[in-house]
């Protein structure tokens, strides 16, 4: 059993409260726009950290981490990328693959949208923790908290600061 604590889109600004919501987590998973490599390093500093780059971020931290990552947690196949839309209205990007190979687990950031959607086409569960940081348009930051226990997937928790 693994504990996860999702966010995304931090923008260089992790708010402290966000600390305690994952203290107990087992692993951090950043579904890109970190914006800083010191903001990486903290949250690596912090937990255990898989992450992916976003579009605003810079080569500091593409040499660091990949455009996507695709690695099994538990029994449970995750990509984590940053730009990858959502059930229906997949990114062109991720589309050819993600239709060949689905994951049990598509994680993206990228929207600031909040959204936990199960794809029964392609059975698998879509995640975007929308966004934890103050830069955006969202009035309410936001990340995720769940468990992954073999296949199963659950006790998923939000967290949310308004701005």
């Amino acid at each position: 059993m693994k504990r996860i604590g999702l966010l995304s889109d931090t923008h260089g600004l992790v708010h402290e409260r966000l600390f305690r919501f994952f203290d107990g987590v087992d692993e951090l998973w950043h579904a890109g726009d970190i914006g800083n490599i010191e903001t990486a390093d903290q949250l690596a500093a912090f937990k255990p950290l898989r992450a992916v780059y976003g579009n605003i971020d810079g080569q500091d931290l593409r040499v660091v981490y990949p455009a996507h990552q695709r690695f099994w947690c538990e029994e449970t196949e995750v990509w984590l990328t940053h730009i990858g839309g959502y059930p229906g209205h997949y990114d062109r990007a991720v589309r050819p693959e993600i239709f060949a190979h689905p994951p049990n687990l598509f994680v993206c950031g990228h929207s600031h949208i909040l959204k936990v959607i199960y794809d029964k086409k392609l059975n698998l569960l879509h995640l975007n923790p929308g966004a934890a940081g103050n830069y955006g348009f969202h009035k309410v930051c936001t990340a995720l908290r769940f468990v992954i226990d073999g296949r199963d997937i659950r006790d998923m928790e939000v967290w949310e600061l308004a701005r």
